[in-house]
């Protein structure tokens, strides 16, 4: 086709395609579909489980431990070995578990597209899997369908459908047989049919014009499938820090070697020296502990309606400064509700916030206009053919606002039943119904209007003036200031005038009907608290701009507006420059979505994107954390996401990054405490080995680090936020998470450890030769009961109420059991260890002793360095 189907005619699309009204042939559709393939869109590669299990050893800490592991066996230290091997493995489990079960989440969610269609095949209807269509089949809808494919609209009865997950319009959109300007948008080419939208009304026949790939579907999917991933600032700062640590190891084995072996040491102890060194470097716990905390936040924001597919994105959200979000279904309920009215010059406002919706009246009022109001909502219940369970959103709204005004509408029309009709369509833009006696019309204002000679007023029926007209016309205009959809409403006493092709049907005007998408009730509460936590808020919608800067402004949005044509017109310098002053983005394709994306984030943003459409799919993928909805959501938005909200409540989402915050803070306390330790551990060894002591074995280390790096360092995955969480700005991913202050804590603590440890060893060898028993346990058993103090240190510099955790207490006092069981029970053989009396316990007591003001000091110059950076960031 040289021309886009949607401007050409009807007979003409089907010309180009070989086909005609009747379809084609069951042959020729064969033959169609070997040439063109199934009508599918390719879900992109799926991860299988040995892929996901495979993927939990990608990580250069990992092969470090891998390699420490090899080198006990070689060295003859099969339990240090045995340790390692248990770490690593226990560590990839988890991980495995934790990313099956998000994809099984996923998978439960999933909504499948059409799965049949009637298509006419030798002339005849036949249903037909979907799959199995081709360009130039001509394929039926009526009410209740999905479009199974691209295709151009042919016949057309009363045809309506919703399209609100391709274009964001959230008004299903009237279908016409007739050709539409070359440039007008998707959300305005009423000649076709896309794939995956859904058919609320009427019926009618399109041709097919695109399948598969080729689809308006197909082509957002194939940028997904171009889309890259990327690493959040966690995983790539883990990453980096666990290269970092790996090259450490290596430099160290290879300084410390000769330098033993230089000393006459022998090679089998040198060679353990280094073994030890590895592991005292690695934080093998590292990993583990951050994957358990993640998947503690996620287990947590699941049970606040947020899943988490992708673990990293629960640390991404505490760092997100910008969430462009979506309207229809996601700051919007995604359905229409009446809220206002009019009826002989006055308006009446109607609470369409809840589904318990009320018309608020005064007595005044009611005494004028009550006749009138309960006229004009039994009208619109009864020229009508939907109910409240299904049927066009638009006339649901009209069902509920009468039922919930006390009428019950499936009473109401068995006592007035349909007679005879004349059904809506696109070009009449009317619809009309005939119950007896009386006959009532709904459509467009300006038609309606143009049809009615009389008004209805407080005194009975009136002429319907130009002037009375111009106050009618003016309040139409009034209500789509407001972003309303405006119905007109109107009766005639004789319904012998009402007929498809009449001219003047004599109708009585009874008033206007405005509707509305309503804003969710608690999203502008959930909008105020982003703000206040220093998160900018921009609402990047299908909908025109004028509904949408409406709903921007009652949600506390700014009403600034940019239409997605002004941002295709603009250069990318030009367009980072608007994007940081525009709240509401209006008109957008996904091209547009994407470029408003990528604009913020050239500017330094961590932007999050909210939505449930097709549409929404490629700003998903591209922003630092897609966040689709869970019942709304489209199959395709769902797989390119990081969250899926099983509520779709916008509100959600300022509760995961409060969370994601929170758990940022407890990932900071753990990994500044693994560090320390490390640190600690790494000079100990290094400089007791410089003077010919083995002081701390691999096995002892590995101990150390199960007991103070495992269960402790994993409660903190569960403290709770610090009360300011949603008062201070977001994170600056640039600053990572070693940070100055992160540094100073590390640095100083490691001193003050290495320092205490060092001398409590010259204490304990009392001028021995070689480590003996005695002394090894000592620094042994002081190590781990040290880095117990330093924990909670830690957690006071982080403002951490003490007592706050009772898993954090359970898991200290179940460390300090299994480490006196190293002490007095058989374990002591396999670790070299030996009892230790009320002296020994009375020196370690004084060594923490002597500790405990150096590191609070430390932390009390830590907190301060942070809160001035928070000042300064702020």
């Amino acid at each position: 086709m040289s021309q886009s189907p949607h401007e050409e005619s009807a007979d003409d699309v089907l010309a180009s395609v070989d086909s005609d009204r009747d379809g084609l042939s069951a042959a020729e559709a064969d033959r169609r579909l070997r040439e063109h393939g199934p009508n599918e869109v390719a879900r992109g590669s799926e991860r299988t489980a040995l892929d996901i299990f495979v993927a939990q050893f990608d990580s250069v800490l990992i092969w470090v431990l891998v390699a420490a592991a090899g080198l006990s066996v070689w060295a003859g230290h099969t339990v240090d070995a045995v340790l390692i091997a248990v770490i690593v493995v226990a560590n990839g489990l988890f991980g495995f578990v934790q990313d099956y079960r998000a994809e099984e989440s996923l998978d439960s969610l999933r909504e499948l597209t059409a799965p049949t269609a009637t298509v006419r095949r030798d002339g005849r209807s036949v249903d037909v899997d979907a799959t199995d269509l081709v360009p130039g089949d001509v394929v039926e809808l009526t009410g209740g369908d999905v479009v199974p494919a691209d295709g151009r609209v042919v016949e057309v009865s009363s045809l309506e459908a919703d399209e609100s997950a391709l274009t964001g319009e959230s008004a299903p959109v009237s279908k016409s047989t007739e050709p539409v300007a070359t440039d007008a948008p998707l959300a305005e080419r009423e000649s076709m049919a896309y794939k995956g939208t859904n058919v609320t009304r009427g019926s009618g026949a399109v041709v097919v014009t695109a399948t598969g790939m080729d689809t308006e579907v197909g082509a957002i999917a194939s940028e997904l499938a171009s889309t890259e991933e990327t690493d959040t600032p966690l995983q790539e700062e883990l990453d980096a820090l666990g290269r970092t640590l790996g090259i450490g190891v290596v430099v160290l084995a290879a300084l410390v070697i000769p330098l033993l072996l230089l000393r006459d040491t022998p090679p089998i102890q040198a060679g353990l020296t280094a073994i030890s060194l590895a592991v005292a470097a690695v934080p093998e716990g590292l990993p583990a502990v951050v994957t358990l905390t993640l998947a503690l936040g996620v287990r947590k924001m699941a049970d606040e309606n947020a899943l988490i597919r992708r673990l990293p994105a629960v640390e991404a959200l505490g760092a997100v400064d910008v969430i462009c979000t979506d309207k229809t279904g996601t700051l919007t309920e995604g359905r229409m509700a009446v809220s206002r009215l009019w009826v002989n010059d006055a308006v009446i406002d109607v609470d369409a916030s809840s589904d318990d919706q009320e018309i608020s009246e005064d007595d005044d009022r009611i005494a004028r206009d009550g006749d009138r109001v309960d006229l004009l909502l039994r009208a619109g219940a009864l020229c009508n053919d939907a109910t409240l369970e299904e049927g066009d959103p638009t006339e649901q709204a009209l069902v509920a606002a009468a039922a919930d005004h006390g009428y019950d509408v499936d009473r109401l029309r068995e006592q007035h039943p349909r007679t005879d009709e004349v059904p809506f369509s696109s070009e009449r833009k009317w619809m009309g119904t005939v119950h007896g006696d009386a006959a009532y019309v709904k459509g467009a204002p300006e038609v309606v209007l143009g049809m009615a000679s009389r008004v209805l007023t407080a005194d009975g029926p009136a002429d319907l003036t130009e002037e009375r007209a111009d106050r009618i016309r003016e309040q139409v205009e009034a209500f789509g200031d407001d972003a309303l959809r405006v119905l007109a409403v109107a009766t005639t006493d004789d319904p012998t005038t009402l007929g498809e092709d009449a001219v003047d049907p004599d109708l009585t005007f009874l008033g206007l009907v405005g509707m509305i998408d309503p804003a969710r009730e608690e999203v502008a509460d959930a909008i105020a608290a982003t703000k206040r936590a220093g998160i900018d808020v921009k609402m990047v919608t299908g909908d025109n701009a004028r509904t949408a800067a409406a709903i921007g402004e009652s949600l506390g949005l700014g009403t600034s507006a940019l239409e997605g044509g002004e941002v295709a017109a603009m250069y990318d310098e030009t367009l980072r420059e608007r994007v940081e002053s525009v709240d509401v983005f209006a008109r957008t394709s996904p091209e547009h979505k994407v470029r408003i994306l990528r604009a913020l984030q050239a500017s330094g943003h961590v932007v999050a994107m909210t939505g449930d459409g097709v549409n929404d799919a490629p700003a998903l993928k591209n922003a630092d954390v897609g966040v689709a909805m869970g019942i709304r959501g489209t199959d395709v938005a769902k797989q390119a996401s990081d969250v899926i909200l099983l509520d779709d409540n916008y509100a959600t989402i300022e509760r995961a990054v409060e969370r994601g915050r929170a758990i940022f803070d407890n990932v900071w306390k753990f990994v500044g405490y693994l560090l320390s330790a490390n640190v600690a551990e790494v000079a100990i060894v290094f400089l007791a080995s410089l003077f010919g002591y083995l002081v701390l074995p691999a096995v002892q280390l590995l101990w150390i680090n199960l007991l103070t790096d495992g269960l402790p360092a994993l409660a903190l995955g569960a403290d709770p936020e610090s009360g300011d969480v949603m008062e201070r700005p977001p994170r600056d991913p640039d600053s990572g998470i070693v940070d100055r202050g992160m540094l100073a804590l590390v640095g100083g603590t490691g001193t003050i450890s290495t320092l205490v440890m060092l001398a409590l060893l010259v204490v304990t060898l009392d001028g021995a030769p070689a480590v003996t028993p005695y002394a090894m346990t000592m620094v042994f058993t002081g190590f781990v009961f040290l880095e117990f103090e330093k924990l909670y240190v830690i957690r006071w510099l982080r403002e951490t109420p003490t007592l706050s955790n009772r898993w954090l207490a359970t898991a200290v006092g179940g460390s300090i059991t299994l480490q006196i069981a190293v002490l007095y029970t058989p374990l002591a053989d396999y670790f070299g260890t030996v009892p230790l009396g009320p002296a020994d316990w009375s020196l370690i007591g004084a060594v923490l002793a002597v500790a405990l003001p150096g590191y609070l000091l430390v932390a009390l110059g830590v907190r301060r360095l942070q809160s001035a950076n928070r000042g300064t960031n702020g």
